[in-house]
């Protein structure tokens, strides 16, 4: 059989190989492919895109809350490190190191950042002077480095593109409200654009980011059960402005020190969509990030006013904002159809001699391989609707399956049922770090989140009086 009238190459089972498929998945798509470098990824043209739009909706929302673009430096001298100890002890196994550049051994070593606190802390000191320049908010698009032994694209890479915001500000209070006010502004992103339910709240000390005081995530529920750390943000408290004198004068004239939070996602986020909403055909798309929302497919190409008719469909799709392609390639319908459900569109149109004499479309939804007859007539009105109603319906789905997986545990045999059987667990903890330790090493599973507004009454581990309700899961 000809190449182009071939089908779509198999993916792995999703319900018995959930890795393999993910690979498949990533490759076939053609939204990533593996970098020379070991624990690299190239982002190709399609995943690069979905990346595009996650940024376009994200900047704005952080425009609307004062924060500007700005970028700094890739090399961070290693002394800057030093000056938080926390911080570079957190970080040291992942850090890479520039030793030697033009031909010549370098009188410091460079970081390559794996995030920009330092340098970022270091400019901050020099720009901040009076309360009057406070709070300063800003943010980069960049990328960072961590050299992960463990990798697997867009989930955890040596090389990877995110945003980091960094802001100080004149008291802990306005500070912690930045902090909480980010996360909140994740959450509604992630929900709303990309169709992920999350659960926010603190990490545990255990796991917070190093040098922080407390660190804020979100956590969401993948298709095998494990949780995917989706997002943070960071209150610093003085930690990191005290290591870097970012002082000012206040109102009387006083110098004082300021308060710093950070807050960062990352094309980790691509790796999440795939894996809360992909099914046994490949990707599911939610419309609002999809790079192509609809594809237009002609049946009977041949006949005459079928090529005409789709186009005519796609200019007046195109001219409502709806990103579309017409499919009118030599390959039979069947392999298009293949091609475009893999690659994860919301909605396809199919068009025929039949369907156009009567003035109609037939429409499949990606998410549930629904199809449905609507009219031509105000067919631009009829997509917009139909890919709401796809974008609700993905959350909520995704959102009943992660309400369905989440149960409760008295020890710690329950959490490892739980987390063997691909639920979250929510159990009871004395707020002891042995505890934490003993859960992870006999299940697997980490402390994910504090639960806030749920009490236990004793610790799942050691039976003494529960401080708080965590979740436990298996995570990427």
């Amino acid at each position: 059989m000809a190449k182009e009238t071939q089908f779509v190459e198999q993916i792995a089972d999703i319900n018995t190989n959930f890795p393999q498929w993910y690979t498949d998945v990533v490759l076939k798509t053609k939204l990533v492919d593996y970098g020379p470098v070991k624990g690299t990824m190239v982002i190709r043209p399609y995943g690069y895109a979905i990346w595009e739009n996650i940024q376009s909706e994200l900047d704005g929302r952080f425009k609307k809350r004062g924060v500007e673009n700005a970028y700094f430096p890739l090399l961070i001298p290693m002394s800057f490190f030093t000056k938080e100890a926390e911080h570079v002890e957190g970080f040291a196994p992942e850090v890479a190191v520039v030793t030697h550049a033009g031909g010549e051994e370098l009188s410091e070593p460079l970081a390559i950042r794996p995030t920009s606190e330092t340098i970022i802390g270091t400019m901050m000191a020099k720009w901040v002077q009076s309360y009057k320049e406070l709070p300063m908010k800003v943010n980069q698009w960049c990328n960072v480095m961590r050299w992960e032994k463990t990798t697997r694209p867009f989930l955890r890479t040596s090389e990877f593109l995110w945003q980091e915001g960094h802001t100080a500000h004149y008291s802990a209070e306005d500070a912690q409200e930045e902090t909480l006010g980010m996360l909140e502004t994740y959450k509604e992103f992630v929900e709303s654009c990309l169709a992920i339910p999350v659960i926010t709240g603190r990490k545990t000390d255990k796991e917070k980011f190093a040098g922080a005081v407390a660190t804020y995530t979100m956590e969401a529920m993948m298709k095998d059960g494990k949780s995917l750390q989706s997002g943070t943000s960071h209150y610093m408290g003085q930690n990191f402005a005290t290591a870097f004198d970012i002082k000012f004068q206040n109102k009387d004239g006083v110098l004082e020190t300021a308060y710093t939070t950070s807050w960062g996602v990352s094309t980790r986020l691509i790796g999440a969509i795939i894996m809360t909403h992909g099914d046994e055909r490949g990707l599911v798309l939610p419309p609002v990030v999809a790079p192509t929302q609809v594809v237009i497919v002609p049946i009977a190409a041949r006949k005459p006013g079928v090529v005409e008719a789709c186009e005519a469909l796609k200019a007046n799709l195109e001219g409502a904002g709806i990103r579309v392609i017409l499919d009118n390639s030599d390959n039979s319908p069947g392999w298009k159809f293949n091609e475009w459900e893999m690659k994860g569109v919301p909605l396809r149109i199919e068009l025929g001699p039949r369907d156009i004499e009567a003035g109609k479309m037939l429409c499949a939804r990606r998410d549930t391989c629904e199809k449905l007859e609507k009219p031509l007539d105000g067919a631009a009105d009829t997509v917009k609707e139909l890919l709401a109603t796809i974008q609700k319906d993905m959350l909520e789905a995704a959102r009943a399956r992660r309400e369905s997986r989440i149960v409760y545990a008295d020890d710690i045999q329950g959490i490892l049922a739980g987390v063997d059987g691909g639920n979250f667990v929510k159990a009871g903890w004395c707020g002891c770090r042995d505890c934490e330790d003993k859960v992870k090493e006999e299940t697997g599973a980490t402390s994910r989140v504090i639960v806030e507004g749920e009490r236990a009454e004793k610790c799942a581990v050691c039976g003494k009086k529960a401080e708080k309700m965590l979740i436990y899961a298996r995570a990427y």
